[in-house]
């Protein structure tokens, strides 16, 4: 078995970080394999929703640091690893689900808030860590953060390094649900079914219109709306939805 499992069925493609014993801390080829795995869902019109999450016990607990070398770390280089990763699921025309299933700390946390939705175990616990290291935030952490709790929170989580629980990140606006342990499983097959049977291009043109959202200004966020409208208009999908509606029965979208 690989540092990275992928899974393929009924149009969700699980995958999953397989380092167990190290609570799947990420390494180079771990990454590696995870921005290849997410340029392949790119491409792939079998792919509808993905899931990330880790195996046994952690979700990851950020970079394994016996990869760095004291004293001679580019930490530069060492992002060049990351960077592409964040990019991808932020730019994936398909919804993204971190399905945290235990601790997310670090770079670990900034991949989940990097993906499109979060759910969590009652297991699940949350640290930023960079600053028990005395390092900032990379990965993507200090662009998300502050967009889901606000700058004077994210300072907050940054500086001081806080411990959170599933309830605690729910309550913050961390992840969008916390489900028992014992229903993990069960509750993110059905919400990353319930994605790969939606409009997936539209999902898609949402997270291109939140994306645009987050720098532009209202009338420029006003145009690439109906420039994407248009875009979603023309779409099989949508044919169908209307049919649907007028004919009083649930719609049945292929992702076209």
């Amino acid at each position: 078995m690989g540092v990275l499992e992928r899974e393929l069925a009924g149009g969700v493609l699980t995958l999953t970080l397989n380092r167990p014993e190290a609570l799947n801390a990420f390494t180079r080829e771990m990454l590696r394999e995870l921005g290849a795995a997410l340029r392949d869902a790119a491409k792939d019109p079998a792919v509808r929703a993905v899931v990330i999450t880790g195996a046994g016990r952690g979700f990851s607990p950020g970079q394994d640091l016996n990869e760095l070398e004291d004293g001679e770390t580019s930490f530069r280089a060492v992002l060049d690893n990351y960077n592409p990763v964040i990019q991808r699921i932020a730019e994936l025309d398909k919804p993204v689900i971190a399905a945290v299933n235990g601790a997310a700390a670090g770079a670990g946390f900034a991949l989940a808030l990097a993906c499109d939705l979060r759910i969590a175990s009652e297991a699940a616990v949350f640290v930023t860590s960079f600053s028990r290291i005395g390092l900032t935030a990379d990965s993507g952490m200090s662009y998300f953060l502050p967009r889901l709790v606000g700058w004077g929170k994210a300072f907050e989580l940054l500086a001081l390094s806080p411990r959170l629980t599933a309830q605690d990140a729910l309550a913050l606006g961390l992840v969008n649900r916390v489900v028992p342990a014992d229903r993990f499983a069960e509750e993110v097959q059905a919400l990353a079914s319930q994605l790969a049977a939606g409009p997936t291009k539209a999902y898609g043109l949402i997270k291109r219109t939140l994306r645009k959202a987050a720098t532009a200004t209202l009338d420029e966020v006003l145009e690439y709306e109906a420039y994407l409208q248009e875009i979603a208009g023309h779409t099989r999908d949508y044919r169908e939805g209307v049919a649907a509606f007028k004919e009083k029965r649930p719609p049945v979208f292929t992702g076209e």
